[in-house]
């Protein structure tokens, strides 16, 4: 996938913008959600940084709101998810040209992903596509994000 792939994703330079931000769950990766991101980037001339978080529970070092900084490999992640490192290669590979940071954080996604986009020209997240014609469409990250960003917001649907 390369830029002008992704529908949508295209987007005005934003005079004194800042980085566009991934929230990634590295559980349910989506090429649809990980391509739109990199292309946001490149057509912004713009840095990537995708965070990738999670809610520790008992067992897994608690449950505090402590950032993890990536180590090799993509840092720590949710036991049982691919390394970040090893989700997002392919894509540096097609989008060399976009600068990529990688962060790992443990405590509420919603209110990472809130705070790095602080000064970001965009923060994408995903949601599920969900059949049901009654209930919510979105997940608590994306309803969080929606709430309490105050950077412009991207949802995109994937499987």
């Amino acid at each position: 996938m390369r830029a002008g792939d992704v529908p949508g994703a295209a987007g005005d330079a934003v005079p004194g913008g800042g980085e566009v931000v991934l929230g990634l769950d590295l559980a349910r990766p989506s090429d649809a959600l990980v391509g739109y991101a990199f292309n946001a980037a490149a057509s912004r001339g713009a840095a990537l940084r995708v965070v990738h978080g999670w809610s520790a529970g008992a067992g897994h070092g608690g449950s505090g709101s402590a950032s993890a900084a990536p180590g090799p490999g993509g840092g720590p992640s949710r036991p049982g998810t691919p390394p970040l490192t090893g989700v997002l290669r392919p894509w540096r590979d097609m989008y060399a040209e976009v600068p990529v940071a990688e962060q790992c954080v443990v405590g509420s996604p919603g209110e990472h992903l809130a705070e790095a986009a602080r000064g970001a020209s965009l923060l994408v997240v995903g949601r599920r596509v969900r059949h049901a014609a009654l209930g919510a469409h979105i997940g608590p990250v994306a309803h969080a994000v929606l709430r309490h960003c105050a950077a412009p917001v991207a949802v995109v649907p994937h499987a």
